[in-house]
């Protein structure tokens, strides 16, 4: 996509989103006056310790109407929702073009090497903007929420954060956290990968996929081993020799970049 046409579209897109916006506070003003008669018939009732035929019609007919009214509202969060996950493929697709123009273009000098701390900063930051899955009810999550594996055809797309396998300087394998920019097809291997702010590597098969969207364990209990809240990290041991039992403390790691390890089978 051309890069005005790209602007183009977001500008357009941002401009719906604005108005899925109002329309969210209008219908949440407008349902207010019922919520407010809920509450006010429950004092009531209180008041006079009984609930009468009345108040049992009434309160039906209010919290029938609450639920539609939040459903609309739902309708209309989900359709922004939709808008922003729009806008944040074509920066992504607009970000990655550039990426890729940039690694073949020679007369550019060597990027320097992304500092550490600066690093953990954009990967928190990616992973709390990672979108929200949140399914109707009887809805199963899908491929990529949370701890649901990739399908089996599954191929990594320009820009997916994923734990890749390469060969470190001493020949020995190592998994590193790496940004994938192309793809082939005729080889099936991940042609590119940048390591997360340091280099590129060329065609790399081990590839395991990070889940795309997060769940909570409110939203999509199927979605994950135990009740995980969409902000809860997990608490992860990492292989190090310097420590006696060879495992480092435990760490916090935002849930986006823990992935399911397959066990590769010995020859």
């Amino acid at each position: 996509m051309a890069l005005v046409s790209a602007d183009s579209r977001i500008a357009e897109l941002l401009g719906e989103l604005h108005q899925l916006i109002k329309q969210t506070q209008e219908e949440r003003s407008r349902s207010e006056h019922n919520l407010v008669n809920i509450q006010k018939t429950h004092e009531r009732m209180q008041t006079e310790n009984k609930i009468s035929p009345y108040y049992r019609t009434k309160l039906r007919g209010l919290y029938t109407t609450a639920k539609a009214d939040a459903e609309a509202e739902c309708n209309i969060l989900r359709k922004a929702l939709d808008k922003i996950a729009e806008i944040k493929s074509l920066l992504e697709e607009r970000r990655i073009a550039a990426k890729i123009a940039g690694l073949y273009n020679d007369s550019e000098p060597p990027r320097k090497t992304m500092r550490r701390g600066v690093l953990m900063t954009l990967l928190q930051q990616s992973a709390m903007t990672l979108p929200l899955w949140i399914g109707k009810p009887g809805d199963k999550p899908p491929p990529l929420c949370g701890a649901i594996p990739a399908a089996s055809d599954y191929v990594a797309k320009p820009g997916d954060k994923v734990a890749a396998r390469v060969k470190a300087v001493d020949g020995d394998e190592q998994w590193i956290l790496a940004e994938v920019v192309s793809y082939s097809h005729a080889t099936n291997k991940t042609s590119w990968l940048r390591g997360a702010g340091n280099g590129a590597g060329p065609g790399l098969s081990g590839v395991l996929a990070p889940m795309c969207p997060r769940a909570g364990g409110r939203w999509a209990p199927a979605a994950h081993a135990r009740s995980l809240q969409p902000q809860d990290d997990y608490s992860v041991l990492f292989e190090d020799t310097s420590y006696a039992d060879g495992y480092s403390p435990p760490l916090n790691v935002a849930q986006r970049y823990v992935v399911a390890c397959k066990e590769t089978k010995k020859k």
